[in-house]
């Protein structure tokens, strides 16, 4: 049973539906002429004739509303269908006057604007429209310019992309171009990948198909606890979880590593990357001890060590007893360098035998030296403030070097360390208070729980990604 209506609803309803209405005063006329008809048939048929005229005037204004809405839906429809047409024309024209070209090897911005049919002039007003038309001289092989000359000599249009997800646009406005940046969105996907060291760790990481950056950072990551040069061994596994970046169904990079899992000689070292409740993100141990230690075991990523600390070495060029006071870490000349810990640079230019030459002081009376440097990173100077695993500079020859090395220097209140041993005398652990476990425990359970489902040899079984967009990926 429904609640009875009330007059005013029932006249609101018919106000709001003017087609019942008319049905209702039809009704009621069809029955006042059934009653009153036989009685008086002259004014029932007239009564008849005028029904008659108000349905007739129904249907007309029926079927004019009906024209009237085929009209306005197809005046939409053309409308949308010339929008649509319009859009096609402007992106064809585009493409037919947009010329792309690839940075290759050897290729300068003359030969590229002069490839394309530009003139010399044309890049002048280019590169000089602004501070910022500087990218033009950062280009590097495989960035992709995309020029819209709608008319030959006439560049109205240039597309800078320094990445496939980054890039800038010079839009010719008046004599001058406005720069603006753009930036692609990407598709981000978790992805497992698992290696067993046969050889090398970055060989394992080839067979497993992983990134050599990846690599380089999941030995970052582990930096403080291991030597990648002396601690890994064959039968060594490693699983890491990280991103990849998607753009149209095309693989075009990698993001952040979300955990990494490293079993070295049968000890598992686990490390997840954390965002602290003042916003700060780095990696620590499922007990909340940091990944970060005070020092790095080592300035390089690449290297050999060609001579260690000894205080009675024969000196390769003066042929005399002299301490050797360091490590020499053998690399190709351009290896980066990068600070062992958290300090500030005391000193950064030429000295004597030392060549190029990076000083770090470091909180504790703890000071670092890098010599023999081809040259300095962008930035280094006396008084910079770094970072530890900053690059501060470039493996040379510089000085009294014989080949192209880094050598590497640890003072404890004045005195020379050996750094092959004194890292591991240091204090390393530096945890999160309790006040932040509980909510590190919250954020990295599930993660963890992952990387513990593993058989007796450490390798990974398999992890379910339901919900998550994240896979398993396993190669010995």
């Amino acid at each position: 049973m429904t609640p009875k209506k009330s007059a005013r609803g029932i006249y609101h309803n018919l106000h709001q539906k003017p087609h019942v209405l008319v049905a209702c005063v039809l009704g009621v006329s069809l029955i006042f002429l059934g009653l009153f008809s036989p009685e008086y048939p002259a004014h029932g048929d007239r009564l008849r004739n005028e029904i008659n005229g108000i349905v007739s005037n129904i249907d007309e204004l029926r079927v004019q509303s009906a024209l009237n809405s085929v009209g306005s839906s197809a005046n939409q429809i053309m409308d949308n269908v010339a929008k649509i047409a319009n859009e096609v024309a402007v992106q064809s024209q585009e493409k037919l006057f947009t010329k792309e070209v690839i940075v290759r090897p050897g290729d300068t911005l003359s030969s590229l604007f002069k490839q394309v049919g530009l003139s010399a002039q044309d890049l002048f007003r280019v590169i000089n429209s602004s501070e910022e038309s500087s990218v033009l001289n950062r280009l590097f092989p495989g960035n992709q310019l995309s020029f819209y000359i709608p008319e030959p000599g006439y560049l109205q249009r240039l597309e800078v992309f320094t990445s496939p997800l980054e890039g800038y646009v010079f839009t010719l406005n008046d004599s001058n171009y406005n720069i603006e940046p753009i930036v692609r969105s990407a598709n981000i996907v978790q992805v497992m990948r698992h290696g067993s060291i046969a050889d090398s760790l970055f060989l394992a990481g080839q067979r497993a198909d992983i990134p050599a950056n990846v690599i380089m950072s999941m030995a970052d990551i582990f930096g403080g606890v291991i030597d990648f040069l002396m601690d890994p061994r064959q039968g060594d596994d490693f699983s890491i979880l990280y991103e990849e970046k998607y753009l149209d169904g095309e693989l075009v990079g990698t993001g952040e590593i979300i955990a990494a899992q490293f079993v070295n000689q049968g000890r598992e070292h686990l490390a997840v990357r954390y965002e602290t409740e003042s916003g700060e993100s780095s990696f620590f141990s499922p007990d909340g001890e940091s990944m970060s230690k005070a020092f790095l075991k080592n300035p390089l990523d690449v290297f050999r060590i060609s001579s260690n600390f000894n205080p009675n070495r024969m000196h390769p060029i003066l042929n005399t007893i002299r301490a050797h006071r360091g490590t020499d870490y053998a690399a190709p000349t351009g290896t980066p360098v990068r600070a062992t810990a958290d300090g500030t640079v005391t000193f950064a230019s030429r000295n004597g035998s030392y060549g190029k030459l990076v000083v770090i002081e470091h909180h504790g009376a703890f000071e670092t030296k890098y010599a023999h440097l081809n040259d300095y990173a962008n930035g280094i100077k006396k008084g910079t403030k770094v970072r530890q695993g900053q690059i501060i500079g470039y493996v040379g020859a510089t000085g009294g070097a014989t080949g192209p090395h880094l050598h590497y220097e640890f003072l404890v209140g004045g005195v020379h360390k050996d750094p092959r041993t004194i890292v591991d005398q240091l204090p390393q652990v530096i945890a999160l208070d309790e006040a932040e476990m509980a909510r590190f425990r919250e954020h990295t359970k599930e993660i963890v729980r992952q990387f513990s489902r593993t058989r007796a040899d450490g390798r990974l079984l398999s992890y379910d990604n339901s919900g998550s967009g994240t896979a398993v990926d396993s190669i010995n």
